[in-house]
């Protein structure tokens, strides 16, 4: 006998997903200094950390924010500005942030040197991306340019941190000669050969036993937004129980009652019985992403958030996070608790760094930041954080960069630099620097790496705009 089955219309799965599909709401009109962004759907924990990639994105910094999850219902409201603090009118990006957030499968936008959106090519899908955690020391990043280089990578884009004790970087390659990606096993293990042995002090395992490793994803590329990728090569070395390092100090702690030196990031872990929650409060300096990465390490340290509030006043930030473990408990030991706290604690820390910021824009040549990396180190400069991403036809490249000795930088040495490095347009910039100058109620001028500005800015104009093949050529030769 034939045997029947009850008729199950697979469109019947994606039903509560059609009839309350995912709602953004940009307002302009609500707030008078701030976009409010509104965002509902259907509860889905996995759509804050996604709507946060949107937003940094395309260069918004969160002024506030509330977030609610529970009875089933997802309700977040952002209250955002652009970098010069402004209110989002373009109608190109708010049509991104709404389809972006409610398809999930757009095409990624980036923001452009003169504050356009332009689509950020997927470079992630075109070209053999590498992993790498090291054993953070001075020059180590132009190491590995080194690398790079003398194995015929070119590098399409580029993103390198370092905190306390341990470096993590995340590359784009194409072949130099071809341009295309590199499938040839046996070069590919010469590659990850030689970047392993860079990336190790001399030994394999540090001295916690932590192994320093190359991982070459091949042309398949990331599965993760770079930037939370960094987030979990970081948290898996275990930076967060690092001995704070001589290429990177954090910024001290800004509390909201004052300027507190030598005081840093505070994070406490608190329990509200009555709804079952761990609760995580966090003060620290404001920044750009500093929601970005304390949600991308809650996330993947397997916790949810159901409620959330992030506030911030002047140069201070307020976070404070009601979460559950995803098997549904709270932080009932103090063991939890601990590495809860030294998690966040890292992840607001490891992305700010002091020193001086550089950005060169240029064409993209093979060799190029080896070569630039290789000036910085040989005049006494140690890279601490690293992007370099394709903008147009030009790649952008932007350094943090310190003293190799004592964290601090000399006039004297930025105009040899300055010299070395003539045909390359560069800026430097030190926003950062300067609020914490102001802070502290110093004369900006008399602050180290100040007088920086005072060097290049009369410089500045007689740069040339172009970069041409032919000069770093010359330049290499010499």
């Amino acid at each position: 006998m034939d045997v029947c089955c009850a008729y199950f219309d697979p469109d019947y799965e994606n039903l509560n997903e059609r009839i309350y599909g995912t709602r953004v709401n940009v307002d302009n009109d609500s707030c008078g200094k701030c976009t409010v962004v509104n965002v509902n759907s259907r509860n889905d924990h996995d759509l804050l950390l996604e709507v946060l990639e949107v937003l940094i994105g395309l260069e918004l910094s969160i002024a506030k924010c509330y977030i609610s999850s529970d009875g089933g219902w997802f309700m977040d409201v952002f209250h955002v500005r652009d970098q010069e603090g402004n209110k989002v009118y373009s109608k190109k990006a708010i049509n991104y942030i709404e389809q972006a957030i409610c398809t999930r499968d757009s095409p990624r936008f980036t923001v452009t040197r003169s504050n356009e959106l332009a689509s950020r090519p997927d470079v992630a899908a075109h070209y053999t991306g590498i992993e790498m955690i090291g054993h953070n020391r001075p020059g180590i990043f132009s190491e590995i340019s080194a690398v790079l280089a003398e194995q015929g990578c070119n590098v399409m884009e580029a993103h390198a941190w370092s905190h306390k004790d341990s470096l993590a970087c995340v590359a784009f390659v194409s072949d130099e000669s071809t341009s295309s990606p590199i499938n040839d096993p046996n070069r590919l293990a010469s590659i990850q050969d030689h970047l392993g042995t860079v990336l190790g002090p001399g030994t394999s395992m540090d001295e916690d036993g932590h192994s320093a490793r190359a991982h070459l994803l091949g042309a398949d590329g990331l599965t993760s937004h770079p930037e939370r990728r960094l987030h979990q090569l970081m948290f898996s070395s275990k930076d967060f129980d690092g001995h704070p390092g001589k290429a990177c100090t954090a910024f001290p702690m800004l509390s909201l009652d004052g300027y507190k030196k030598g005081r840093r990031t505070v994070v406490s872990v608190d329990r509200c019985n009555e709804k079952g929650y761990s609760v995580v409060n966090v003060e620290c300096v404001n920044r750009p992403k500093l929601m970005f990465d304390t949600v991308c390490t809650l996330t993947d340290m397997q916790f949810n958030v159901f409620h959330a509030s992030v506030s911030s006043r002047g140069p201070f930030a307020c976070q404070e996070y009601y979460i559950r473990h995803r098997d549904g408990h709270i932080l009932d030991t103090a063991d939890e608790r601990c590495l809860v706290v030294k998690g966040v604690k890292a992840a607001v820390e490891r992305r700010t760094c002091e020193g001086v910021k550089l950005e060169l824009c240029t064409e993209n040549n093979a060799g190029l930041l080896s070569y630039i990396t290789r000036v910085l180190r040989e005049n006494g400069l140690t890279v601490t954080q690293a992007d370099i991403a394709m903008e147009g036809d030009k790649m952008k490249n932007t350094f943090y960069v310190q003293g190799i000795s004592d964290n601090k930088i000399d006039m004297n040495v930025v105009e040899s630099v300055r010299r070395e490095l003539e045909p390359l347009p560069f800026q430097v910039k030190d926003d950062e620097l300067l609020s914490r100058g102001q802070l502290e109620g110093e004369p900006v001028a008399e602050r180290n790496g100040f007088c920086i500005l005072g060097l290049l800015r009369s410089k500045i104009e007689s740069l040339s705009h172009g970069f041409r093949l032919s000069s770093l050529q010359g330049s290499l030769a010499l």
